[in-house]
């Protein structure tokens, strides 16, 4: 984030990290990170969030997101841990989501003083590096992307896809096959 180019009048939570020379639209993608976990989003080196993302994120909520990715107006709604890999590319309206409702409601994450830092778990949603998502998929619980992976449009995703698969429909199946360049893409 550069320093004054915020129109919303509020400074980023102590528990955001933002690499070098990464943006961050807006702290406004913070409004309803209700986070305590130290590490609650951290964005890696030269990456781009962009307008319309969102960080609706539960007292156990954690995003990490790995260096050279770019997310564009994507909802990102959790109470566990997302990861999102290196030159992962995550497009408009996208969700993700690792429980049934998009926005969790007032109290649904039990007594306010609840500890959220405790024993790290595994991530509840991964989008493997190199990893590319379409336009308004739903990626939920249980999604795995391997690398390379592309998600088509509207897609919906709950399972493990293997590294280059392509993958489309509601639910998703598998349809083809991406081709990883020599040296196993970038990087």
């Amino acid at each position: 984030m550069i320093p004054g180019h915020d129109w919303f009048p509020r400074e980023l939570p102590a528990n955001v990290r933002i690499g070098e020379r990464s943006w961050l639209y807006s702290s406004f993608a913070l409004l309803h990170c209700v986070s305590r976990r130290q590490g609650a989003v951290r964005i890696g080196n030269d990456s781009g969030i962009y307008q319309g993302t969102f960080f609706e994120l539960g007292p156990r909520g954690e995003v990490w997101i790995g260096d050279y990715c770019s997310i564009v107006g994507a909802t990102i709604c959790v109470n566990s841990r997302v990861e999102i890999g290196d030159y992962a590319l995550i497009a408009h309206e996208v969700v993700i989501a690792d429980s049934h409702w998009s926005v969790p409601p007032p109290g649904t994450f039990g007594v306010e003083g609840a500890a959220a830092d405790g024993p790290e778990e595994p991530p509840a949603i991964v989008v493997g590096r190199n990893a590319w998502v379409g336009a308004r998929a739903v990626l939920l619980r249980g999604c795995e992307l391997g690398e390379g992976a592309i998600v088509g449009a509207g897609a919906v995703v709950d399972f493990r896809v293997p590294p280059y698969a392509i993958v489309a429909g509601n639910p998703a199946r598998i349809v083809g096959w991406a081709t990883p360049k020599d040296g196993g893409g970038k990087g």
